[in-house]
């Protein structure tokens, strides 16, 4: 068996060695930024097959959801990676002073822990599912944005209907 050939990497055209078990399927190294892109490229082909544009969606795979959710109940709860992707996690930051935690500013306070936030929004809204999970955030981002930065004008941007919307996998 000979010496296996480096690859230049689809991403940032670095030379790099591929795994010996994927020799000729790899296009990516292993840089963090490179496999994102990767994983980008895969779902992007995968997407472009017309029988699996419709892969999720439309009424059949809504009731499916919608069924399995029924048959288990706080799936999400028991789980440790319930989220397709999971999240990279932040060291939390102790501060032992609590006069210092009313100076910080809100969005300073809510960075530092991403995943208490996903928790909270599951919990609140009985969701777990990634993309439902993601919908409900850009919905609580304008309306934190509209509450920080209020519109000159009357009411704002946030659609005060919004929040009442179920969201549909």
């Amino acid at each position: 068996m000979g010496a296996i050939k480096r690859k230049r990497c689809k991403h940032c055209k670095k030379l790099f060695i591929p795994d010996p078990r994927n020799t000729k399927g790899q296009s990516f190294c292993s840089e963090p930024e490179c496999r994102y892109a990767s994983k980008k490229d895969s779902q992007r082909r995968w997407l472009g097959k017309p029988e699996n544009r419709d892969y999720f969606r439309g009424p059949e795979n809504v009731a499916r959801v919608q069924q399995w959710r029924r048959a288990n109940p706080g799936y999400w709860r028991k789980t440790k990676n319930a989220l397709q992707d999971p999240l990279i996690g932040q060291p939390s930051v102790n501060i032992d002073d609590t006069n210092e935690l009313e100076c910080d500013a809100l969005q300073d306070l809510l960075s530092t822990q991403p995943s208490v936030l996903i928790g909270l929004i599951a919990n609140f809204t009985g969701l777990a599912l990634q993309d439902d999970i993601a919908k409900t955030v850009r919905r609580l981002q304008q309306l934190g944005q509209d509450i920080i930065n209020p519109a000159t004008q009357k009411g704002g941007r946030y659609d005060e209907t919004a929040h009442l919307e179920t969201p549909h996998p």
